[in-house]
């Protein structure tokens, strides 16, 4: 299908009822909240999403669901693996399911070689006819995709964009700077680094903060991508403590519970995560507050 990323792409929670089992109401929600505050697609069943606890048919039961919930805005499931046969199986069931894209973290632990890695993507892209993004987090990961690997990646057809995890901005204006004449959007995968990444040519964000400030966050990607580098300036500052108390502990922690105090859903997660510490609550509390009383900024069309 014919699908360019660019944008806002909220990197979706996936709720919990109190017994541990997926919140499917509130999953849904949560999607339709979101198209409705102007994003340009959904990824659930990222990292975000939790999807190292969830099983194989809970990850494709959360796309259904999302999918489901969701008229024009596209789904782009989180499917990788650190086994390339079952990160195909996830991205076929997947497919199944009515994603319109995939989301594909590196191989995690086995730190494959270029190589490997080349083969790992390349084996997913050419079963699955479906676009594809490169998710390169090396904090979760132990390994970067390098600069060249991605660089051949966005020659295949179906691989179409790589989500920049890295915090390495060098790194990531040079795949940006290789890839201009290919159809490749990179996205900025750190909430922090989105406007620097739009400034160097970036195409949007799979972000998480957006999860509870979409607006703002539509804002402040929309005036940049509009060149409106000033009013995307105040924008970013105003969100940046925000931004910096939802990475204080390991994400999803803060965003869940930020999404609770705002009245979506429950900050339950699943062991081994667990709830934010309590003295970091009274400080998220304030910081939702202090942007709740403030008007967003709006973007001129």
């Amino acid at each position: 299908m014919t699908l360019t990323f660019g944008g806002v792409y909220p990197a979706m929670t996936t709720p919990f009822e109190e017994d541990g089992s997926i919140d499917f109401e509130q999953l849904r929600a949560d999607a339709r909240r979101l198209e409705t505050a102007g994003v340009d697609g959904l990824v659930p069943v990222g990292s975000t999403g939790e999807s190292a606890t969830l099983t194989h048919d809970e990850h494709v039961d959360v796309v259904e669901a999302v999918v489901d919930a969701v008229e024009h805005v596209p789904v782009v499931a989180g499917t990788g693996s650190n086994a390339t046969h079952e990160a195909l199986s996830l991205s076929q069931r997947a497919a199944d399911a009515g994603a319109d894209g995939l989301l594909l973290i590196s191989p995690y632990y086995n730190k494959p070689e270029p190589a490997g890695m080349l083969e790992h993507y390349r084996t997913i892209a050419d079963e699955v006819d479906l676009p594809q993004i490169v998710y390169n987090v090396p904090s979760r990961t132990g390994r970067n995709v390098d600069v060249e690997t991605a660089v051949e990646l966005a020659g295949h057809e179906n691989v179409r964009g790589y989500k920049a995890a890295s915090g390495d901005l060098n790194r990531i204006s040079e795949v940006i700077e290789r890839t201009r004449d290919e159809e490749f959007a990179v996205l900025s995968g750190d909430d922090g680094l989105t406007l620097p990444v739009l400034s160097v040519g970036g195409a949007g964000t799979i972000s998480v903060v957006a999860n509870v400030e979409p607006e703002r966050t539509c804002a402040m990607v929309g005036a940049a991508l509009d060149g409106d580098y000033e009013r995307a300036r105040e924008i970013h500052h105003e969100l940046g403590p925000l931004v910096r108390q939802l990475f204080v502990e390991t994400n999803p922690i803060p965003v869940k519970e930020a999404m609770a105090i705002r009245g979506h859903g429950s900050p339950d997660l699943r062991p081994p995560l667990s709830r934010l510490s309590e003295e970091h609550v009274d400080r998220l509390r304030e910081l939702l507050a202090d942007l709740g009383s403030r008007s967003v900024p709006e973007v001129e069309a």
